[in-house]
C-alpha cells in the first residue's frame, strides 16, 4: 500500500489525511494534541508519537502546522523528522511562511539529500476533506517526481508554479491579502448594516446574490448571522498572514493600502481579546452594534466606544 505522513491534524491537516485515506494511502500520522491521532488511527490509519516516527514510515512526509516556527520545530525539534527522513524522500511544506524562509528551507534540507516542496494550501477544512482544495506549489523536478501523486491525491487543484521553493509561498500571500481584505470589507459592511437598521438575514441574502459579493462574504458573514465565532481560521492567523504580505511588499517598497488597513482592523480584534476567535470576529471592533447571539464564543456586542 502506498505511504503517506501528515503531521498536524488541525482543520485543513485532518481533512487531508483523511482524503489520502480514501483514496487509498496508508496514512502515518502525529499531532501534538493528546488522542487526536488515535482518534484518526481508529478509523483507519497509523497514529505516531511525532515527526521521527512518521518520517521513518514514510518516504513523503506533509506538514499541516502554523507557521515557519513550527514547521522548525517538525523538522528540527526533539523527535523532529529531518533526522529520521531517508535521503531521496520528501517534506511537504502546507503553511502560510516567507517565502525567503521556504527557499532557505529547500537549500537546508536539500544538504541532507531530502526534496522539498513549497505547498502552501487554500480552500478552507470542508474542502481538504472533501480532496477539492488547492495547493500553491514550486519546487525541483526531483520533488515532484517523488510526492507529485501525493498532492494530486490529495487535492482537487495542484499548481506547479516554479522549479525552486518560494514561488509557492509568494502566491499564497497574494491570496492571503485578497483573503484577509475581503473579510475586512465584508465584516464592515455587515456592520455598516447593522448600525443603519438593516435585517442581517435579508441584506445576507442581497449581497450574496449581488455584485458585491465575495466568497469570504458568503462564507464568514454566515458566522456572524449564527453568532458563532468558533476558530476555524483565527483573528491572528490574519495578525500573522497580512504581516507576511507586508513584510514582502516593504522590502520592494510597494505600496499596499488596502492590505495594510486589513491588518490593522485584525490587530485591533486580537488586542481587544478575539485573537482565537474565528476571524470573522474582526467585526466586533465596530462601536455601537448589537451582534447576533448564538452558541459561538465571544458573542454579543461589538466592542469599542459608540
Amino acid at each position: 500500500m502506498r505511504k503517506a505522513g501528515i503531521v498536524g491534524l488541525g482543520a485543513m491537516g485532518a481533512g487531508i489525511a483523511q482524503t489520502l485515506r480514501a483514496n487509498g494511502y496508508e496514512v502515518h500520522v502525529c499531532d501534538l494534541r493528546p488522542g487526536v491521532a488515535t482518534a484518526f488511527a481508529a478509523q483507519g490509519g497509523v497514529a505516531c508519537n511525532n515527526p521521527a516516527e512518521v518520517a521513518a514510515a514514510c518516504a513523503v512526509v506533509v506538514s499541516v502546522v502554523v507557521n515557519a516556527a513550527q514547521t522548525e520545530a517538525v523538522l528540527f525539534g526533539a523527535g523532529g523528522a529531518a533526522a529520521a527522513m531517508k535521503p531521496g524522500s520528501t517534506f511537504v511544506m502546507c503553511s502560510t511562511v516567507d517565502p525567503h524562509w521556504s527557499a532557505a528551507l529547500e537549500d537546508r534540507l536539500g544538504q541532507a539529500g531530502i526534496h522539498y516542496i513549497d505547498a502552501p494550501i487554500s480552500g478552507g477544512a470542508a474542502k481538504a476533506a472533501s480532496g477539492q482544495m488547492t495547493v500553491m506549489s514550486s519546487a525541483k523536478p526531483q520533488a515532484y517526481a517523488q510526492a507529485g501523486a501525493v498532492l494530486d491525491a490529495m487535492a482537487g487543484k495542484v499548481y506547479r508554479l516554479g522549479d525552486r521553493a518560494g514561488a509557492g509561498s509568494k502566491v499564497k500571500i497574494i491570496n492571503q491579502l485578497l483573503a484577509g481584505v475581503h473579510i475586512a470589507a465584508a465584516a464592515e459592511a455587515m456592520a455598516l448594516g447593522l448600525r443603519e437598521g438593516v435585517a442581517l438575514d435579508a441584506l445576507y441574502e442581497v449581497i450574496t446574490h449581488s455584485a458585491g459579493n465575495s466568497w469570504m462574504f458568503e462564507n464568514r458573514m454566515a458566522h456572524v448571522l449564527a453568532g458563532d465565532y468558533t476558530p476555524l481560521s483565527a483573528v491572528d492567523i490574519f495578525v500573522k498572514d497580512l504581516g507576511l504580505v507586508l513584510d514582502a511588499a516593504r522590502a520592494s517598497k510597494f505600496p499596499l493600502p488596502l492590505a495594510s488597513t486589513a491588518h490593522q482592523m485584525f490587530m485591533q480584534a486580537s488586542s481587544a481579546g478575539f485573537a482565537n476567535e474565528d476571524d470573522s470576529a474582526v467585526i466586533k471592533i465596530f462601536p455601537g452594534i448589537e451582534l447576533p447571539k448564538g452558541k459561538g464564543k465571544g458573542k454579543g456586542k461589538g466592542k469599542g466606544k459608540a
